[in-house]
């Protein structure tokens, strides 16, 4: 099943098991149960301290098996062949059941382990997502820890019947106890406050306390971790709030243009932004939304205050904006009520639950196109809606769009809604620009990709925004208000890519350190 390279690097991953690993699987006579075998004997022949047994008679999905100690069944457990993305899952969970530590802090570990209830757990994954390992893995890990709570990763595509009758149209999608319990990217700690509503009471508090930062940074991807770093070399008290670390690189799935990266996947670059900020002393407080920036008196000096939608507030000397952008919608009937159940905004995520159905791509710029062609090598049609006169994508990537026979593609277009069957998507309607005559697609799922907006909504009447809602900044990123900077997406400056963010935001940090020296300086 494995080839000589993964084997070995699996078994380099084993050495570090300590504790012995049970895998029992649930099997019957198909042949990804076949395939399944083959998987768990390369697993077993990797390490001494894992040993694989076979059920026939049980009631669990068939192909799936469970990660266990020894005399325990509360593992993880995985139904369908956890490989591609998920591969890294199963190792995770071999490694964890097998006694290595998880990088995960103690005392979130200690909130798992407290958590009182039963918890039953089924993630419905597709192997080419990016977005559901990480899910799959927090969960796992819960797993682990509490032998109340149990989880089952579900591949999508081989359970097909279950993802019809569950009405699944996007993943991850979690079910908790039988009830649909999240949609998309959720992590650890969102999870945890999902399920243990004293834990965001006492996270607030604890934010509540802290004394002012010399810097605080709002916002964790590429702008945010470059400036969390080039502050806190300074030697100067930072702090960075983030929503989601990682930010929208956690959506995007090859980087190919990151000098000195010859390429990475976005997941594992945004672990990477975070690890590094981790290794400087910044303190970083996840899952935070910030309501408003409101200025204040401090002793001899003026502070911002930054309060959060949690209710906790903090102050800092300067502030660096950091908020990045978020995926645009397109704003018509349908869009906002089949989001998920039809309405999509990854096609490498849920472009699997499609499989031989009908979709359209709504957008004709680079990542429209480039959505289109990795979608119609998976779905039975592809139908391509651009607002402009032509398709604005690269000449290449255009080239390779009108070579394939499943795509048709329509210019001049306007869509003007998405229609359902008040539980799915079924078609589209558009306007041809050119006479004004209407039209209908019918079709199972529609991918939005029009590009991006800056999240600065929370910023209005507070720093000074261009007509697009971009924070203006100057040479150095200070924004209209003195001490305030920005940085990354969310700003005028052009290019919207990862490098560029991450060298914004260095400069960013370099600025308010200068800010910093200039107003603190003693008068003469």
């Amino acid at each position: 099943m494995l080839d000589a390279a993964t084997k070995a690097q699996l078994k380099s991953y084993l050495e570090r098991a300590t504790q012995p690993i049970e895998i029992v699987a649930s099997l019957d006579d198909s042949k990804a149960s076949s395939d399944l075998q083959s998987l768990l004997k390369d697993v077993a022949e990797s390490s001494p301290l894992v040993k694989v047994s076979e059920s026939r008679d049980d009631d669990y999905r068939k192909p799936s098996f469970s990660v266990n100690r020894p005399s325990e069944n509360h593992g993880p457990r995985f139904a369908g062949l956890p490989m591609g993305h998920e591969f890294t899952s199963l190792i995770l969970a071999l490694l964890q059941i097998g006694g290595y530590p998880p990088k995960v802090e103690e005392d979130v570990l200690q909130q798992i382990r407290a958590l009182d209830g039963d918890f039953e757990f089924e993630i419905y994954v597709s192997l080419t997502c990016h977005s559901c390992p990480d899910v799959v893995q927090a969960l796992n890990l819960m797993a682990v820890q509490n032998p109340r709570i149990k989880t089952t990763m579900v591949d999508g595509a081989l359970f097909q019947d279950e993802v019809k009758a569950r009405q699944i149209m996007a993943v991850p999608t979690v079910f908790l106890n039988g009830t649909e319990f999240s949609q998309g990217r959720i992590s650890l700690e969102e999870i945890l406050a999902k399920i243990d509503t004293s834990g965001v009471e006492r996270e607030a508090r604890k934010i509540d306390a802290k004394e002012p930062f010399d810097v605080l940074i709002i916002g964790g991807g590429p702008a945010g971790a470059a400036a969390a770093v080039y502050a806190a070399r300074k030697g100067i008290r930072t702090g960075i709030i983030s929503e989601h670390f990682g930010g929208q690189v956690l959506d995007t799935m090859g980087i190919e243009n990151f000098i000195s990266i010859r390429k990475t996947e976005g997941p594992k670059f945004a672990v990477a932004l975070e690890e590094h900020v981790r290794e400087h002393e910044v303190d970083i407080m996840n899952l935070q939304r910030v309501k408003a920036l409101v200025p204040q008196a401090g002793p001899g000096q003026q502070l911002m205050g930054v309060q959060l939608e949690s209710g906790a507030s903090l102050t800092a000397k300067t502030v660096i904006l950091a908020t990045g952008a978020r995926w645009r919608n397109i704003n018509v009937p349908g869009e906002h009520e089949y989001k998920n159940k039809g309405v999509a905004y990854c096609p490498h995520c849920d472009g699997p639950l499609f499989k031989g159905k009908r979709v359209a791509v709504i957008g004709g710029g680079n990542s429209g196109v480039e959505a289109a062609i990795d979608l119609a090598g998976i779905v039975g049609h592809v139908t391509l809606i651009e607002f402009d006169t032509a398709l604005r994508a690269d000449a290449v990537l255009q080239r390779k769009l009108h070579s394939l026979a499943n795509v048709e593609v329509f210019t001049n277009a306007q869509t003007t809604s998405i229609t359902g069957d008040e539980q799915k998507v079924n078609g589209l309607t558009y306007k041809d620009r050119s006479d004004g005559e209407s039209h209908t697609v019918a079709l199972e799922g529609v991918f939005i990709q029009i590009g991006l907006v800056p999240n600065t909504d929370f910023l209005k009447g507070r720093v000074e925004l261009s007509k697009h809602g971009e924070i203006i900044v100057d040479a150095k990123g200070q924004t209209s208000v003195p001490g305030v900077f920005a940085a990354g997406d969310a700003t005028t400056v052009p290019f919207k890519q990862i490098i560029i963010a991450a060298g914004d935001g260095a400069k960013a940090a370099l600025g308010a350190f200068d800010h910093l020296i200039r107003t603190s300086a003693p008068v003469a």
